[in-house]
């Protein structure tokens, strides 16, 4: 066997860096190029001149690609699915260092020269000369370096176990890769007769609180979904104020009822996920004028551990009902003082109800008309798109109004947790012992406090909870859906083991190297040699 590639710790840092400077922030040309580069790179193993076909590129969507190379051992049936993304956040906060952003090296070495000007935590670790600072280094191309030198050792020493590994683009926007690759595996799982044993990432270990040095490993992984809201008032003039509502007023009273709302908080296993907060709130004028705005939006975020998008939809009219009672008593009480009759009372629509209402009025061909021209504004994503044809829809069904909305907007990630799994608890087991041989004290925590591909494999929804999404999200099969359907075939528990690092989506991005290039590799290996000796002792 010749000398591997990837096989040292200063292998491992050179490879990292070369994937660091191919440059991959989400919706550029670097992300398009990247997966045929990382493809290129694992041309060169022994393995892979041996088996081409068993290296290839897959479409997630028009420009941009996944990557799936498998290794297969000829007596294994067994087969862990390596899983990671290569697109980064951009790099506009790192100023006038921005060309250093991608060069971690060159980058770590500038910023001994400004020091002072980091945060003092940032500070500390640059100076220990323990981090390696850079877009990507931590968030996470090391994840996938990691996976490609344990692919590589793998088919070098032939080890009784399957491998794929996994690399998509755009996790950090709508996850268009790994929901394109979910129907993929599916596909390569038939093509080789493979059981899916373990669905594993390695996404880097987040420090809880400032200071915490700890390294975590996750057993799960939050859930998100991003209800969403159009207020229809009635259009006016300024100077008639009373002879409308604006929609600012209507959403007033949603937002405050859905801000850090405890209906909508979890607990599982010890663990709870963060309080609803708004992202965005807007009204669509276009230009300033003294016409009352009498259509606005807003986007909720709400984490999942055990409820599935129906469960949500339920919680949010249950809480936009109350919103609109609240409002009606306010608007009834300032009728009564100004001595006016009024406009009516804001009512509560599912899309689902609106798009139905308007089919009937207009017609289906008429509506797929109106759909389609949203949906051809390149300008607009898919949560402007979501909001903008229930607004249009609206306008075509004014006689609604005062009403509020609601609807899904994009992206949806279902939670998904494999604490309990007899596997997951061994293999927990096997990390902690073998981050202990450093020193390292390892912590097990059952849902991933950032998104995460892994959302789409392992799907538990015996009730078709995922029906309400569909119904509800304007866009839904157009311009953005999910494969619940393959979703459901991919059964096997999930595990996240990365490396530690600091302060992901920032300037001071950064990891942490002996876990980098030294801990987190052998305890990789040795969590792969542990589940090869089981397969050797079943056959």
């Amino acid at each position: 066997m010749g000398k591997l590639l990837w096989g040292t710790p200063a292998r491992l840092r050179s490879l990292l860096c070369e994937l660091v400077s191919w440059e991959s922030r989400t919706l550029t040309e670097g992300e398009k190029d990247f997966p045929f580069k990382v493809r290129e790179k694992l041309q060169k193993l022994d393995y892979f001149q041996q088996h081409p076909d068993f290296l290839a590129l897959h479409e997630a969507d028009p420009g941009r690609n996944l990557l799936m190379a498998l290794y297969e051992h000829p007596e294994a049936v067994d087969t862990i699915v390596l899983i990671s993304h290569f697109d980064t956040v951009q790099t506009e906060e790192y100023g006038d260092l921005e060309v250093l952003a991608c060069r971690p090296e060159e980058l770590t070495q500038k910023l001994f020269e400004r020091k002072h000007e980091l945060p003092g935590e940032a500070r500390l670790d640059l100076e220990s000369g323990q981090y390696l600072f850079g877009r990507g280094t931590m968030d996470m191309k090391m994840g996938l370096a990691l996976h490609m030198a344990l692919l590589e050792k793998a088919s070098a020493e032939q080890w009784p176990l399957n491998l794929v590994l996994l690399t998509v683009p755009d996790e950090e926007v709508n996850s268009t890769g790994m929901r394109a690759a979910v129907n993929e595996l599916v596909k390569l799982r038939e093509q080789h007769g493979l059981s899916y044993k373990m669905f594993f990432n390695s996404e880097p270990a987040f420090s809880q609180k400032p200071g915490d040095e700890k390294h975590y490993i996750y057993s799960g992984t939050l859930g998100k979904i991003m209800p969403a809201a159009l207020f229809y008032g009635k259009e006016t003039h300024v100077g008639e104020p009373l002879k409308g509502m604006t929609a600012n007023f209507i959403a007033s009273f949603l937002t405050q009822a859905m801000e850090w709302n405890a209906m909508f908080h979890e607990s599982d296993l010890g663990e709870s996920t963060p309080l609803p907060v708004s992202l965005q709130q807007k009204d669509l004028k276009m230009q300033y004028s003294t016409q009352t705005p009498y259509r606005a939006t807003a986007l909720y975020n709400i984490f999942l551990m055990r409820r599935n998008a129906a469960e949500v939809m339920e919680l949010f009219e249950q809480t936009a009902n109350q919103a609109a009672a609240m409002c009606n008593t306010a608007y009834a009480e300032l009728c009564k003082r100004e001595e006016i009759e009024g406009i009516g009372e804001v009512r509560v629509l599912r899309y689902e109800q609106l798009l139905a209402y308007a089919e009937i009025k207009r017609g289906a061909d008429f509506v797929a008309h109106l759909k389609a021209e949203i949906l051809s504004h390149p300008e607009w994503d898919e949560r402007e798109k979501s909001l903008r044809i229930a607004d249009k829809l609206m306008i075509q069904c004014h006689e609604l109004a005062p009403a509020i909305v609601l609807l899904f907007a994009p992206p949806y990630y279902p939670a998904v947790n494999s604490s309990e799994d007899p596997l997951i608890v061994e293999c927990v087991a096997t990390v902690k012992e073998a981050a202990a041989e450093f020193g390292v004290e390892v912590d097990q925590i059952h849902y991933f406090n950032g998104l995460c591909d892994l959302s789409y494999v392992n799907y538990q929804d015996s009730g078709n909870g995922w029906s309400s999404y569909e119904r509800n999200t304007p866009v839904w099969g157009k311009t953005y859906s999910i494969p619940f359907a393959g979703m459901l075939e991919l059964q096997a528990p999930v595990l996240n083991v990365g490396p530690f690092g600091k302060d992901a989506h920032q300037y001071t991005e950064r990891l942490h190297i002996d876990s980098a290039f030294v801990q987190t590799p052998y305890m990789l290996e040795s969590l792969m040699k542990s589940l090869c000796k089981q397969v050797v002792e079943t056959v």
